[in-house]
């Protein structure tokens, strides 16, 4: 066993809970250890609840209680979702009401598998921006630069930040154009974005009700397929299987498409250089690749550029049920949202209807390939400094949300890999999509390709970390 538990893989985990050979105290009360002021990761930090649960799940394991595979498993949770006995901000700088938050399935589901919740991560205000800014709460600090304070990716923007600190061994977030997938990118973990509708997004507080997805970001891929595994309905009694049936995925099994053209262009220094080293490195061991292509991708962007049906959707909840909140947005937020009131309904219903055309023809994309393959965010991650006024804000945050977007607009399922650092040092990250409800395939394509690379750890080692502050609580 590996002398820092926190160095194992939640597999391992799962298995020294059940041998005897770890508690799940211990590896709280490691997980604690590391926690670190400076990074900002958390709106809520609760230590002794967490000892607390973690006594309760060694007590269970001690009477020959197995509650699931994630019992034991520090987890943080983004500050979107409801947790009873908590109060939800949402990013805001007010609690979100009662009325309007109940628990839903994923919390409840991982409260009966006895993880161990550890606190509740920052995010973007409503989870409205993919660089991780909040003018309320402060912005968590990206573990990669010890220098400079660079923006750590949003909307989910505690979550990425809590892995690489060592607080949580998986994180909850949720993803409506990227939320997910840029933060787990830019701090150099593994995110994956389930197919909308996959997991309930009851007890989740709602962006785009439409376009919502939940998410999970883990350290490795095999991590994520655990965690998938444990928390997924449809495997629910039979999650060891999936994950045995994941790892027998090889290099001959599967086909990727390299993606449209802009989704590669624009790019900061270094970034396509990683991508393109690690898809050669899977091509010289016998990946087949294809030009395979989603010109609906540009039209996704588009839309984006546009607003999509995102502003209005919260500006009409926000307006029905929390008008007093419309006084109090972030700066950088408020702009966005309150455009949301100059759609007409004529033209919501326009956007859907595009939109669901556009997801029935990018899903029949996949007949010739498996997975489509992207740079996950174009961008390096930028100084807070830089971004703290709307007018340089806009461009870039629309930046770094461009490549991911898609995947929300055309109801596809999506996962980033760790794949390399950028000219400026920053992580880089492999974005993989393939069609709706297609996360088994998913999965075990990125199993592989991990096996074939290597993890984060070996490609990017280890982030330049502050020196920890008030680590004994």
């Amino acid at each position: 066993m590996a002398s820092n538990p926190l160095h194992l893989s939640l597999f391992e985990l799962y298995t020294a809970f059940r041998s005897g050979n770890m508690t799940a105290e211990d590896l709280t009360e490691q997980a604690i250890e590391q926690h670190n002021t400076s990074l900002g990761a958390y709106k809520y930090w609760q230590p002794q609840d967490a000892r607390n649960a973690a006594a309760r799940t060694d007590a269970s394991f001690s009477a020959g209680e197995d509650h699931g595979l994630l019992q034991g498993i520090p987890v943080s949770v983004k500050d979107l979702y409801n947790v009873d006995g908590l109060q939800t901000f949402a990013g805001s700088p007010v609690s979100i009401p009662d009325s309007l938050m109940t628990q839903g399935p994923v919390i409840t589901g991982l409260n009966g598998q006895q993880a161990v919740f550890i606190g509740k991560t920052h995010t973007v205000e409503f989870a409205y921006g993919g660089l991780g800014v909040n003018s309320h709460w402060g912005t968590p600090r990206n573990p990669w630069d010890s220098t400079e304070h660079r923006v750590p990716g949003g909307s989910s923007s505690g979550a990425g930040v809590s892995l690489q600190e060592g607080t949580a061994l998986l994180a909850l977030g949720s993803d409506t154009a990227g939320s997910v997938r840029i933060p787990a990118s830019m701090t150099g973990n593994v995110g994956l974005k389930t197919s909308f509708g996959r997991w309930s997004l009851e007890g989740i507080f709602p962006l785009s009700p439409t376009l919502d997805t939940a998410g999970i970001l883990t350290r490795t891929v095999a991590d994520a397929v655990f965690g998938f595994a444990a928390m997924d309905p449809e495997h629910q009694g039979r999650a060891l299987e999936f994950i045995d049936q994941a790892s027998h995925c090889t290099t001959g099994d599967f086909v990727i498409g390299r993606g449209d053209s802009v989704l590669w262009e624009e790019c900061d220094p270094g970034i396509v250089e990683s991508v393109e080293a690690a898809l050669n490195e899977l091509s010289q061991k016998g990946v087949r690749m294809t030009d395979a292509r989603l010109p609906e991708v540009s039209a996704a962007i588009e839309l984006l550029k546009a607003g999509n049906v995102t502003a209005a959707e919260i500006y009409e909840l926000l307006s029905t049920k929390m008008p007093e909140w419309l006084d109090m947005l972030d700066p950088l937020v408020s702009q966005r949202i309150l455009g949301g009131a100059s759609m007409s309904a004529t033209e919501y219903l326009k956007r859907r209807r595009h939109i669901n055309q556009l997801q029935l023809s990018a899903n029949s994309r996949f007949e010739s390939t498996d997975v489509i393959v992207s740079p996950t965010v174009p961008i390096t991650p930028p100084r807070l400094d830089d971004v703290q006024q709307a007018d340089r804000y806009g461009p870039l945050n629309l930046m770094s949300l461009r490549n991911t977007c898609s995947g929300n607009t055309l109801g596809l399922c999506a996962l980033t890999l760790p794949v390399g650092l950028d000219n400026a040092g920053l992580p880089v990250g492999l974005q993989i999509m393939a069609r709706h409800g297609a996360e088994e395939k998913l999965l075990a394509i990125a199993l592989c390709i991990e096996k074939v690379i290597g993890t984060s750890k070996d490609r990017l080692g280890t982030p330049a970390i502050p020196p920890l502050q008030n680590i004994h609580v």
